[in-house]
């Protein structure tokens, strides 16, 4: 069993989270306006599904590997049928 983390949009990965994702990551961070009236950042969560990291953003936003093992970035409504 592999324990997921926690960190603060914006700020460094920490190390738990694969070199894989950090470019998805960082992609989606940079989309993320600065709020000049101080209201927090979306935190990321790490999990891991199947041996599979996902990083999801607080607001659904996920950063995942497809089969080549390239970050996809995606909604998790995504999934949701209509």
């Amino acid at each position: 069993m592999r324990l997921g983390t926690r960190w603060t949009s914006g700020e460094e990965p920490p190390e738990a989270v694969p070199e894989s994702l950090r470019e998805g990551i960082a992609g989606v961070d940079a989309t993320i306006p600065v709020d000049v009236l101080g209201a927090p950042r979306p935190r990321w969560t790490l999990t891991w599904l199947e041996g599979k990291p996902i990083a999801e953003l607080a607001n659904g936003v996920l950063v995942e590997l497809d089969e080549e093992g390239n970050a996809v970035v995606r909604h998790a409504s995504d999934d949701e049928s209509p």
